[in-house]
């Protein structure tokens, strides 16, 4: 499976996470699937590199395997790959959303496993520095049982949240928030990462990904030439 079908997957599961949201085991199973293809994907722009800069590496190719490998053959443009890489890579996650989804993956890679999903209640229209509010429901075998009881919880907690909300929105002159406007989503917390909605994350992600491939295949291509 080349690189294209990894990020077709990303897109797969995009739309099997918005399909079951905010149901926690399904979007449990697909985000990690998703997560699971992002670094595939990293690996194999390695794996392409290998291959062009002729480093000819053992087993599965990782960013740190490559590395190791170009110092050792002491390859200064494989090395000039890498090291450009590794600076492109952290000048893309330095924004919110990207960063926490190198955080997510980095927390996956140890632990073969995500924080656990909590359901929260948002406005459908996102404005800055809206709050959320997390919502109980009952679950059976870790799934959501009845779309019916999902409704009634979220209208149990529709008052607090709109005043809250609609207080704030106020003070910013931002419009109003209806009881028609409010939906519920998957959230989790990943460190100081706090009720990141998982598919607008995975969403805004799969743009960065796509930038990373397409611009590390330009520079594997300038520094090819120069050898």
């Amino acid at each position: 499976m080349n690189i294209e079908e990894k990020i077709k997957n990303c897109e797969i599961y995009l739309k099997q996470i918005k399909k079951y949201d905010p149901d926690p085991f399904y979007v449990n199973h697909f985000f990690n699937e998703f997560l699971d293809s992002v670094m595939n994907t990293y690996d194999d722009i390695f794996k392409e590199a290998d291959r062009d800069f002729g480093l000819f590496i053992a087993g599965k190719i990782t960013k740190k395997k490559f590395y190791e490998k170009a110092k050792m053959k002491n390859d200064e443009n494989a090395i000039k790959f890498s090291e450009w890489f590794s600076q492109k890579f952290n000048q893309e996650h330095e924004s919110p959303y990207p960063n926490f989804m190198k955080k997510i993956c980095e927390f996956k890679s140890k632990s073969k496993k995500i924080p656990e999903i909590k359901i929260m209640i948002r406005a459908s229209d996102r404005y800055k520095d809206d709050i959320n509010q997390q919502i109980k429901v009952n679950l059976s075998n870790e799934k959501l049982r009845m779309k019916e009881e999902l409704d009634i919880e979220i209208k149990r907690q529709l008052p607090i949240f709109l005043e809250i909300i609609n207080h704030k929105r106020n003070e910013k002159n931002e419009p109003k928030v209806g009881q028609n406007q409010v939906i519920a989503s998957a959230f989790l917390d990943m460190g100081d990462d706090i009720d990141i909605e998982i598919a607008y994350a995975s969403e805004i992600y799969i743009p960065v990904m796509k930038r990373l491939v397409d611009e590390s295949r330009v520079k594997i291509k300038e520094l090819v030439t120069w050898k």
